[in-house]
């Protein structure tokens, strides 16, 4: 039967990140890095704007840093797990100089440290606008020269398994999907790393891959695992509305940072009217403000003006947004951007601890699937890598000292249901989806938010689901389709908590 040591389930940056710290130091360790599409295809890929952290500019300090995340935050910041990361910084930038990862200089041969919405000091380090991809690259690298490491491409974990002894529930093994052969097959594992990315395909307007179907949320929430804060989703101002794109094509946070004013059909400029930062406030105070431009204007979208820019130093900047743009008959620099706010980011998700332990014991998650406590109810722009690096830090730290405590389950699992059944079922299920994200889509954008009809809606599309697949038997659609259903049921949950909890805090005042 399968087996090894270490199960990360994703590729994206905290994985990756995890499993080269955690095969250096224990080389006696088997690890499996298991991604269900290619190891390049994550949302780290599409991660532009760079990673924040305070350098040797020296108007910057940790304290700024500090102030800004939790500002950002607003109020839901955990201040301590705030403090561990932005002060590891240093020492995670040393780590990815190390393996060969390059971050724009000026011409004085220091960083060219970018601005982005929310902070306070320029303290982005990017490369070009492909910073997530660069860092990849150069992870991926590294791996696959690693002995004890193994990628294991097209395999979809459907399930973790569980055992519980004397009263501890511990995460023994995994079911997933050999899609080359077509079979559910069962691994063994002392340790599991959840690092499965977000939920944004539940959106209409997303700037996430179609792989971000909240698999590790509702696979760790089937495990018992406590989930937090799904409410808060994160949506970022400026996607290019462009077609009917997905995922919609990110127009980084850097280049208002750069410079560009967003404006209405009348080509003004009008987020001064709701923050006194204009283009530099934090994402959810500008998408707000874009929505409600939307709103007032019954226009479908709103602009983003790079015209007053430098056009030879913004294509060095951002040469995949101007190659991109240009590509579709917009050139930045004489015409003016179409853009609406997507959903972008997930701030709650897998509690976890300073470790990004669970309360599963050899279960972690790290990544945009865990909530850490470092973003609260809105994630400062770029602090999304540097969380990845610390903890996958923090936990290839902790697996080291408590692994030994794990040993493999003898209890023998062969999947109930060993083949897949082969079915035309894609586009039903490519109509199921496109229900829920307009019905989440609608929720979020409700003034009123009715969750009890949400939830009777979801059910009625759970039982659809459940009718297009005969009995006994299981299809890849409706196993990626149930996680997306399961997620939808918790933000809607934790939406209807939130309500409730303000307006009895409002009554009680």
């Amino acid at each position: 039967m399968l087996k090894t040591d270490i199960l990360i389930i994703g590729s994206g940056i905290s994985g990756l990140f995890f499993a080269m710290k955690i095969a250096k130091k224990r080389p006696d360790l088997s690890i499996v890095i298991m991604t269900k599409e290619t190891a390049k295809h994550t949302n780290t890929r599409f991660a532009q704007g760079g990673i924040a952290m305070v350098t040797e500019n020296l108007q910057d300090s940790f304290e700024q840093h500090i102030n800004d995340t939790l500002q950002a935050g607003n109020g839901h910041c955990d201040e301590a797990i705030v403090k561990m990361v932005i002060e590891q910084a240093p020492a995670r930038l040393k780590e990815l100089l190390e393996i060969g990862t390059l971050f724009d200089k000026n011409e004085e041969g220091k960083w060219d440290l970018g601005l982005e919405g929310g902070h306070s000091q320029h303290r982005i380090l990017h490369h070009k606008d492909s910073s997530g991809l660069e860092i990849q690259e150069k992870l991926l690298k590294i791996i696959k020269k690693t002995a004890n490491i193994e990628i294991w491409e097209n395999h979809q974990v459907i399930d973790l398994n569980t055992e519980t002894k004397k009263g501890q529930t511990i995460c023994t093994g995994a079911f997933f999907y050999d899609k080359k052969y077509n079979r559910i097959k069962y691994i063994r594992t002392r340790t599991v790393v959840l690092s499965t990315g977000g939920c944004g395909q539940l959106f209409e307007n997303t700037t996430n891959p179609k792989i971000a179907t909240g698999d590790g949320i509702a696979m760790a929430a089937r495990a018992g695992v406590a989930i937090e804060d799904m409410q808060y989703i994160q949506f970022h101002p400026t996607a290019l509305q462009a077609g009917k794109e997905n995922p919609m094509f990110l127009i980084s946070e850097a280049v208002r940072g750069f410079g560009a004013y967003v404006v209405n059909e009348d080509q003004k400029r009008f987020l001064f009217k709701y923050d006194l930062r204009g283009e530099l406030a934090t994402r959810d105070i500008i998408s707000q403000a874009i929505n409600q431009e939307i709103q007032n204007s019954s226009k479908k979208h709103v602009y983003l003006d790079c015209r007053h820019l430098d056009a030879e130093s913004f294509q060095s900047h951002f040469p995949i947004i101007t190659a991109h743009c240009k590509s579709l008959g917009i050139n930045p620099e004489k015409d003016l951007l179409p853009i609406v706010p997507a959903a972008h980011y997930q701030c709650g998700g897998i509690k976890v601890d300073q470790n990004g332990a669970t309360t599963v014991p050899n279960l972690y998650a790290i990544g945009e699937c865990a909530r850490t406590g470092l973003h609260g109810k809105n994630r400062l722009a770029s602090n999304s890598l540097l969380e990845a690096v610390v903890f996958a830090h923090q936990a290839a730290e902790n697996v080291d000292k408590t692994i030994a405590k794990f040993i493999f389950s003898t209890k023998i699992l062969i999947p109930k249901f060993p083949k897949v059944q082969e079915t035309n079922d894609y586009h039903a299920f490519a109509i199921l989806k496109k229900e829920l994200q307009s019905l989440i889509t609608a929720f979020y954008t409700s003034n009123e938010r009715d969750a009890d009809l949400a939830f009777e809606k979801i059910k009625m599309l759970n039982n659809k689901a459940i009718s297009l697949i005969e009995a006994h038997e299981i299809t890849i659609p409706f196993v990626e389709f149930s996680n997306m259903l399961a997620t939808a049921l918790i933000i809607i949950k934790q939406c209807k908590e939130e309500n409730n909890s303000l307006t009895t805090s409002k009554t009680n005042i």
